[in-house]
């Protein structure tokens, strides 16, 4: 299939934060790679891809090999080069982290070796030996497409259900565009389906236009792969103003289409996670004049990244923390200010603290809603927290059922979901084969 996105995008402002390599600077940082034995790097990366291995045929002009080397682990190589924290992952494992020298740049050569296997489309995949057997997979984010690649390396047919028109998940609608570009990601779904016998079906709401009774006649498995729901809710007066939104449903629209912040001086994000960190960044990004983000804990406390947070406050933004918002103000029907009051060390409201911002646009990045609900019309199919609940290898306890991806993990990295449909895709092919016990 082929998804066309729109060619005016207001992502389209964007540069890239960390520049690709050229070929001198890989070859230079390849050879600096020690090939460590017992390579702590590969124990940080959730999909366990050989680092050294790979940096070595870098070092030796094998650039084929290489890329190889990386998709043999993580089909999502390409965009997992660009979006991993590698500073909390492979980089910050590296052995020259102990050493007071700096680590080796492995996202960027990881970049480098995959982008020239787009680039020069080098295919290493086909398909196995068709089974027979169909698995239908939920949702057509990493985890999915993950899975689904895998599956057909082992000769079952996949057919993809999406909501959306577009394909890609998160990857697609809401990684910051200083990070990749909805285009970019595309480009990846369509390398991944280029294998071969995946259908995709778009527009397609599950259980609502298919149920899982059909869906469970139609395919010998299923793999539930289809993310978080929408963004939550702060619940205070003024939420329904105009100019207040959910973050990651902002982020969607600035990536797939044209937002306008022309009449915007101020903007507040709500939050403190990395879904805030990004959509400040973004708002800055977009020109932006004052962007302040509300949390109502303190920064060594956040949970969004440090070293993101460092290039945000670098880029102009600012932070009001222990500070909760208690009301949007809005004139002509669209928010003009946030209303807020300062917190103690036990997050409790301080009387004589109120105090408002101005705010032309407000982004609430408070989490997302859970989908357990769309599996409750699955017996055995149990939930924890609003998570599937699965076991190591992505069964969720109902026979020829898995899932994987923030459904289950409830909401972590594009590399984790790669690990996970990956995981639960060779769990999947035991299973139709005779040899698993789910």
């Amino acid at each position: 299939m082929t998804t066309k996105l729109p060619i005016a995008r207001s992502e389209s402002v964007f540069e890239d934060y960390k520049s690709a390599l050229n070929d001198s600077q890989a070859a230079v940082e390849a050879n600096r790679c020690l090939y460590c034995y017992d390579a702590p790097c590969i124990k940080a990366c959730p999909t366990e891809i050989n680092i050294p291995e790979f940096i070595r045929k870098i070092a030796t002009n094998n650039v084929r090999g290489s890329a190889k080397t990386i998709f043999d682990s993580n089909i999502l190589g390409m965009s997992c080069a660009r979006v991993c924290p590698v500073e909390v992952l492979c980089v910050g494992d590296c052995v020259y982290n102990a050493m007071g020298v700096p680590p080796i740049q492995i996202g960027k050569l990881q970049r480098y070796a995959t982008d020239i296997a787009y680039a020069k489309k080098w295919q290493y995949y086909e398909a196995g030996k068709a089974t027979g057997k169909s698995v239908g997979l939920i949702g057509a984010g990493p985890a999915s497409l993950a899975a689904a690649h895998e599956l057909r390396r082992y000769g079952h047919a996949c057919t993809v259900y999406e909501k959306r028109d577009v394909v890609g998940g998160l990857n697609t609608t809401g990684v910051a565009p200083y990070k990749m570009k909805a285009d970019r990601a595309v480009d990846e779904v369509e390398w991944i389906l280029s294998i071969g016998g995946i259908d995709v079906k778009t527009g397609v709401s599950i259980p609502d236009d298919v149920s899982w009774d059909e869906l469970a006649k139609k395919h010998n498995a299923l793999f539930l792969g289809f993310g978080l729901g929408p963004d939550s809710e702060l619940r205070v007066p003024g939420q329904d103003f105009g100019g207040v939104y959910g973050a990651v449903d902002y982020i969607e629209k600035m990536k797939l289409g044209l937002v306008s912040v022309a009449d915007v001086k101020h903007a507040v994000v709500v939050g403190g996670g990395n879904t805030a960190i990004d959509a400040v960044r973004e708002l800055r990004g977009l020109g932006i004049e004052s962007v302040t983000m509300i949390y109502r804990g303190v920064e060594i406390g956040m949970s969004g990244y440090q070293h993101e947070w460092n290039a945000a406050k670098e880029e102009g933004v600012r932070a009001l923390w222990r500070t909760l918002p208690t009301a949007f103000d809005g004139r002509d029907g669209r928010v003009s200010g946030v209303r807020c009051i300062s917190l103690d060390d036990q997050k409790q409201p301080i009387n004589g603290t109120e105090h408002a911002l101005p705010a032309q646009l407000v982004l609430l990045a408070i989490g997302q809603a859970k989908l357990d609900a769309l599996v409750k019309a699955m017996p055995d199919v149990k939930t924890d927290k609003g998570r599937i609940a699965v076991d190591a290898n992505g069964f969720t306890g109902r026979k020829g059922v898995f899932a994987g991806g923030d459904a289950a993990n409830g909401g972590k990295e594009v590399v984790n979901a790669a690990a996970e449909g990956k995981r639960a895709a060779r769990a999947i092919h035991e299973y139709l084969v005779g040899g698993g016990s789910q």
